[in-house]
This record gives structure tokens, C-alpha cells and sequence, in this order.
């Protein structure tokens, strides 16, 4: 079985964001989903790891900003690198708006956001899926979305060849953010530490 064909599934980006007791944070997610029409209700996925997932589970509501291709790194190394339990994502960043959910709406690379409120919650392992009736919802520009594949193609910067270790051990390094891991061996059950993706979304590259 070949797990890199999880790969050839067309993803969105998403900036996912939650308000809880007066604090602000957001993830990256790349998994919003229309489920119903009639009321209108979308799903998202949130790895448990994210502290957004869990003020999510706690204050039930969320806004999701979908990112176009405008765009830059920063605003994934931002959002996606770095865990909201250990800094103040939204320090010195300006470029949002208040949502009647209580969560910030991006505005800078972002091309529309989706409020909800979370009906229900259900137990995916590794992962939270949430069920949430639309609350809010606008178009903020018409530049296209940022799919998964063009974050990879235009918007994450190309990977340098790897400094020779200075331990002399394997390099490997994560296919999503560029982390690597150092050992002649990655173990089957490692997490990265700045994106949570799996050992299977690693590469060696010495």
C-alpha cells in the first residue's frame, strides 16, 4: 500500500480560528467540507494536538478563512508552525476582523471566511471531525483558493540540500513544513513537531 497517493487528493487551505475566555488563536487545517444544503452545514477536521481544536471543542464555535493565492509563507509558518499554547499567534498581526462568532477572520491571503457553530463532534484517533450549521459566511476577494498542490508548487519554499550531519546519522525531513529529524532510524510512531503530520510524510534525503 502506498501512502503518498493520499497526495493526489485535491485539498483546500484553510486558516481555522477560535475564540475562547478573551484569547485568540488559529491552525491550519486543509479539510472544510460542505455536508447539507438545507440547513447549510459544513464539516472540518482539527488534529487533537492543535490547541484551536480544543477551544473549538469547548467554546463550539469557529471561523474558517479560506486562503487564496496571494498568499506568502509567512502566513503558514505563522498559523501552522509554531502552538498557540506556547505563543500569541495574532501578535503584531493586523490584518483581521472580528466575526460575529467570535473568532478573527483573516483578510490578508484569504479570499472568503465560514462561521459555525458545532452541533457535533465526532472521535477520528488521531483527529476531531466537527459537524457546524453555517453562522456567517462572505466573500472577501476574488483571487482563486490555494489548493494543497499549489502551496507545494508556489508558496513553500523549494528544500536546500541538507548540511552534512554533524552526527554523522540519517537526515530526514518532513514533506509538509521542511522539518528534519536527525537518526539512522525515523521511528514509526514520530509526530513532527511544527506541522503533527506522521512519519509517513517524511522523506530521507541523506
Amino acid at each position: 500500500m502506498n501512502p503518498n497517493t493520499l497526495f493526489n487528493i485535491s485539498y483546500g487551505l484553510y486558516v481555522l480560528t477560535a475564540n475562547l475566555d478573551g484569547k485568540d488563536n488559529g491552525c491550519i487545517i486543509n479539510t472544510v467540507t460542505q455536508v447539507a444544503i438545507d440547513p447549510n452545514q459544513i464539516s472540518i477536521a482539527v488534529n487533537k494536538k492543535n490547541h484551536t481544536r480544543d477551544m473549538i471543542a469547548a467554546s463550539k464555535k469557529f471561523t474558517a478563512s479560506i486562503i487564496s493565492q496571494d498568499a506568502t509563507f509567512e502566513l503558514f509558518k505563522r498559523f501552522g508552525f509554531q502552538s498557540g499554547r506556547d505563543v500569541d499567534k495574532f501578535a503584531g498581526f493586523t490584518a483581521t476582523q472580528r466575526a460575529a462568532s467570535g473568532a478573527l477572520i483573516i483578510n490578508e491571503g484569504t479570499n472568503g471566511y465560514i462561521s459555525g457553530y458545532v452541533t457535533q463532534e465526532i472521535d477520528l484517533g488521531t483527529h476531531s471531525l466537527f459537524i457546524a450549521s453555517v453562522t456567517d459566511m462572505d466573500i472577501l476577494s476574488s483571487t482563486p483558493s490555494a489548493t494543497y498542490t499549489y502551496y507545494h508548487q508556489n508558496i513553500k519554499p523549494k528544500p536546500q540540500a541538507p548540511a552534512p550531519s554533524k552526527t554523522g546519522k540519517t537526515i530526514w525531513r518532513c514533506k509538509i513544513c521542511g522539518y528534519e529529524y536527525e537518526g539512522d532510524e525515523l521511528p514509526a510512531d514520530f509526530i513532527c513537531p511544527l506541522c503533527k503530520h506522521p512519519a509517513s510524510d517524511f522523506e530521507k534525503v541523506n
